[in-house]
């Protein structure tokens, strides 16, 4: 589809002509939720399409956010319908403001939702049990600008299902507002694999944020900067969390088996590749020294692996400064596995998947 010159309608410019339908597109579905919605959800219906209308450059407000957070407060039915109306409203669009604006609210609920509206969005829908955003496909080629956006609703929609595939991994929801995480005792209390295997999930986040899109449209678009802003906290987060688990792995070093030793180098390398784009759309190459403490400690770690180590039957492994393994077994072949909690699939947003109703629940 070609584009580039703007079509004028009745004196309306192609674009400005868009954003009239989807104001009138907006009343429409608040009048039609008025009509026809249960009575019992109607408020969560409104509130929903209010926080996820058709214009293009604010993202739900506070007020709006706190409406429907509200309904997490309710009874499990009440919360279940909110998510509900949530995803119909994200799966039925073609306009891409308002599938960021459901995404938004999704990335909200996971890091300030009750309990019973998390318990909800996690088993959505109620009666597969698989929380697929299902938007690999998601096109909006209605303008160019739109066509961009379309790129960021993928992406989003596959990094939260990371968020929510790590947050299985480690038994707790990692990027929530609460104080809570892993402390230092359940940390040095996980067998080598265990631990691995988590750092494994969290580096799959930090790698969803080094493939986020790259557009000159979008840097001042508003929607993608509330995004980065959600995102960049989640960074934080999970730079935590992989802070503690390298800081263990660091002191394990000497003990680990040869496979273990090689999982943990593949890891290390995937998160080093990750570096400078990450730090780019993130921090805009400024120097933060939280930041550079975290990067540093994970060559530290890289280096502290990085001498010759003997480990009989002919297994040697030469790491640090770009070395390489040898010998390594299939069964040190830590980055094909996945995370195996149990069969993997695809996920229908993005790459990977995880048969969640095998994985651990989450602990708030």
């Amino acid at each position: 589809m070609v584009y580039g010159v703007c079509v004028v309608m009745g004196g309306l410019t192609k674009g400005s002509f868009r954003d009239l339908m989807g104001v009138l597109k907006d009343k429409a579905s608040l009048s039609k939720a008025a009509l026809l919605c249960k009575p019992s959800t109607v408020a969560l219906q409104v509130a929903v399409l209010r926080a996820t209308t058709h214009e293009p450059s604010n993202p739900p407000n506070e007020k709006q956010l706190a409406a429907l957070l509200s309904f997490g407060h309710s009874s499990r039915l009440t919360a279940s319908a909110c998510i509900d109306a949530l995803m119909g409203r994200l799966h039925q669009t073609r306009n891409s403001a308002v599938a960021l604006k459901c995404l938004i609210i999704i990335h909200h609920i996971i890091r300030r939702g009750s309990f019973i509206l998390l318990d909800q969005l996690t088993i959505y829908p109620s009666t597969g049990g698989r929380n697929y955003l299902n938007l690999s496909n998601f096109r909006d080629n209605a303008s160019p600008e739109s066509w961009e956006l379309s790129s960021w609703v993928r992406w989003y929609a596959t990094f939260l299902e990371h968020l929510l595939l790590a947050s299985r991994v480690l038994g707790f929801l990692f990027s929530s507002n609460s104080d809570k995480g892993q402390d230092r005792d359940k940390v040095s209390a996980l067998l080598n694999y265990d631990l691995l295997k988590e750092v494994d999930a969290l580096v799959g986040v930090i790698e969803e944020i080094y493939r986020a899109p790259e557009s000159l449209f979008a840097q001042g678009n508003r929607l993608v900067n509330e995004v980065k802003s959600l995102v960049k906290e989640d960074y934080w987060s999970a730079q935590k969390e992989i802070s503690f688990q390298i800081d263990e792995l660091r002191q394990r070093v000497n003990s680990l088996r040869f496979e273990e030793a090689v999982d943990l180098v593949r890891l290390l390398k995937r998160l080093e590749n990750c570096r400078e784009k990450v730090l780019g759309w993130l921090f805009m190459n400024k120097q933060n020294t939280m930041v550079d403490l975290f990067w540093d400690s994970i060559g530290d770690v890289r280096t502290k692996i990085g001498t010759v180590k003997d480990y009989g039957e002919g297994k040697k492994l030469l790491l640090g400064g770009g070395g390489k393994v040898e010998k390594a077994s299939e069964s040190a072949r830590f980055g094909d596995r996945v995370l195996r909690l149990g069969d993997p699939v695809q996920f229908s947003s993005g790459r990977f998947a995880l048969d969640l109703a095998l994985a651990p629940s989450f602990q708030f």
